[in-house]
């Protein structure tokens, strides 16, 4: 054999053996694959068996625990909002029962008010006259008489005044007295008619200088020359009422505008309302209100008996007041109050009083009367007069729900549903 030829048959031996080697590695790792396989599969059948628990029965599953909660919250909820009160607890709760019915609701608008001095009773009293202050005899919120004297001022002006009064009183005494003797000269012809009638006229210009001179006196609140000093100006009170203001001293010169006093009557007050002009047409003078003070438990009513016709420029809203009976004095002029304008009344089928909605869960309930105790019943309210609320849905007529009290109920739940949740 050639050299060529051995090469030739050399290399066909090792392909043949690199061949053989190949197939028996690809036939061992198929082996392989195919054992692995059935491992997972065998795991997998396991995860799908049951497990045992401790106690040797199986566990349950999740979906089996989801499904005993839901059903213990369902039971739960069947007494959700209800309390547990007995009948002795109930009256030493002060807890009082009523009936949904029908009722007299007279709705409304609520707007901000303040008390104010009623200004057709209050006085800016100013000396009149220029002068030095003697005396003041009224202190700050005395109570005063009319024509009780507050202060003496002395003034040249009232002495000119009073002089010229005196002056004129004894000119018309001369007159008179010169009247009457010419008057019997000329019945008895001893002295001519002209000298009579020029006695006469004089005369009438001495009562007319008599009249102006006291004309003058009482305009500046001087009545007559007096028995003392003629520059002595007594200030007095124009009507029965309280010093509210007093801006005189001793001693003090004070023009004839000065603002000496205020004397306001507090038997009656305004409630001074402030009304936006979209509220305007509802506000009508006699409409009925209720005046609530924002600084402690009062109210009182009235009627409206003055609307403005005019808007502010700067706080572009009209006034309004109400007169108040003020005998107590109890409203206090500069107090802040809430005045209920009633603009509608009505009768509606359901109501309940005011104080028995209560806030739950930002919900409106009433609490609502059971065999064992009360349960908080979701209502939907309408109209309201602050005494009464218009109950739209969720009551009944007949139905016993408390009234006054219903707030120990609802501090009761809440305390029921905290000790629930630890």
């Amino acid at each position: 054999m050639t050299s060529k030829q051995k090469l030739a048959i050399a290399a066909i031996i090792a392909i043949a053996a690199l061949l053989c080697g190949w197939t028996l590695m690809k036939g061992q790792g198929g082996a392989e694959a195919a054992s692995t396989h059935q491992e997972e599969g065998a795991h997998k059948e396991d995860d799908h068996q049951e497990k045992p628990g401790s106690d040797g029965k199986p566990a349950h599953d999740d979906h089996g625990a989801h499904q005993d909660h839901d059903e213990d919250k369902e039971g739960h909820g069947e007494e959700e909002g209800k309390v547990a009160l007995s009948q002795e607890q109930i009256t030493a709760a002060g807890i009082a029962l009523k009936q949904v019915g029908a009722a007299h609701i007279e709705s409304g608008l609520q707007l901000p008010g303040e008390i104010r001095f009623n200004e057709d009773r209050t006085a800016h009293v100013v000396p009149q006259v220029a002068g030095v202050v003697e005396s003041v005899s009224a202190t700050l919120g005395q109570k005063v008489r009319k024509g009780q004297l507050l202060a003496v001022i002395s003034s040249s002006a009232v002495s000119e005044q009073r002089s010229e009064l005196l002056n004129a009183e004894q000119r018309l005494s001369l007159a008179r007295s010169t009247w009457q003797r010419e008057k019997q000269l000329w019945e008895q012809k001893i002295s001519a008619e002209q000298d009579y009638q020029q006695a006469q006229l004089s005369l009438q210009e001495a009562e007319v200088a008599v009249r102006n001179a006291r004309q003058k006196l009482r305009a500046i609140g001087v009545t007559g020359t007096g028995s003392g000093a003629l520059n002595r100006h007594e200030i007095r009170a124009p009507f029965d009422g309280t010093v509210v203001e007093k801006h005189l001293g001793l001693g003090e010169a004070v023009r004839e505008d000065a603002n000496a006093f205020i004397i306001a009557d507090l038997s009656s007050v305004w409630a001074e309302i402030i009304v936006s002009p979209k509220d305007l047409q509802q506000v009508r003078v006699g409409s009925a209100a209720v005046v609530r003070a924002t600084a402690f438990e009062a109210n009182a009513t009235g009627r409206i008996s003055y609307v403005g016709a005019l808007i502010g420029e700067q706080t572009r809203t009209a006034k309004a007041h109400v007169v108040l009976p003020n005998p107590q004095e109890s409203w206090r002029p500069g107090l802040f109050v809430t005045v209920d304008v009633m603009t509608e009344a009505s009768e509606v089928a359901l109501a309940v009083d005011a104080e028995a909605i209560q806030t739950v869960d930002n919900k409106s309930v009433v609490f609502v009367r059971v065999d064992d105790g009360f349960k908080a019943q979701e209502v939907r309210t309408g109209r309201s007069d602050g005494k009464s609320v218009e109950i739209l849905s969720g009551l009944q007529a007949g139905q016993q729900y408390a009234a006054s009290g219903s707030f120990a109920i609802k501090a009761e739940l809440g305390k029921g549903a905290a000790e629930h949740s630890h």
